[in-house]
């Protein structure tokens, strides 16, 4: 067994054990969700103030509700349509927190080139959600593209743990709007196909005599 193989067969025991623990506490799944935003919260506020190491510890803490709320309703056979919902926003206002805390803290030190940049990344954080969602009004799926919500929290606790935020901000406004436009190309290229394929006329079945 690889030292990686090692590192994540003992990660998912770990999760395992939590998740076993939770179900058996009873606690609703929609309540992980929501302390998961509330943690995010906190790690936006260390983010503000510019005490960025703590931050990216807080997050990675965060991370752990996001991975486990999911495997609790299925422990406890709590899933609902509501449910993924709900976590599906609260995770949109949690990247939206941590972003901000990062806009506050550029603001603070006049950095406005930061500012804007801290901006656009958060456009793209959150149009990369929308156009899946709205694109699956139209088409079966758009799950396309390389900079999804895991990517960017990674990245984000990469550049506040190492101090290389302004790197990080960089990759996910470039990447994040290319993962943008490649959603609006793809959905195009879908509606197109499905639409081409409702226009054609239905082939004839030949009469066949026995």
């Amino acid at each position: 067994m690889t030292i990686t193989h090692a590192i994540g067969y003992g990660s998912n025991k770990v999760i395992r054990l939590i998740v076993r623990g939770l179900a058996l506490s009873r606690i609703h799944p929609n309540v992980l969700t929501f302390l998961g935003l509330v943690i995010n919260m906190i790690a936006a506020y260390l983010l503000a103030v510019g005490q960025f190491r703590w931050g990216g510890a807080v997050i990675i803490g965060a991370g752990l509700f996001d991975m486990v709320d999911g495997r609790v309703a299925r422990e406890t056979n709590r899933v609902t349509r509501f449910g993924g919902f709900f976590d599906s926003v609260l995770d949109r206002y949690s990247d939206c927190a941590l972003l901000v805390g990062l806009l506050v803290w550029y603001g603070s030190i006049n950095r406005p080139f930061y500012v804007v940049l801290t901006a656009i990344a958060m456009a793209a954080s959150v149009m990369i959600s929308y156009t899946r969602a709205r694109a699956e009004n139209s088409i079966p799926m758009c799950k396309v593209g390389f900079m999804e919500r895991p990517e960017r929290v990674v990245l984000v606790i990469i550049g506040a743990l190492f101090d290389v935020m302004a790197p990080v901000l960089w990759v996910i406004a470039v990447l994040g709007n290319l993962t943008v436009v490649h959603r609006m190309i793809f959905t195009w290229q879908e509606a197109k196909r499905l639409e081409e394929a409702q226009l054609k006329p239905p082939v004839a079945r030949a009469a066949t005599k026995f």
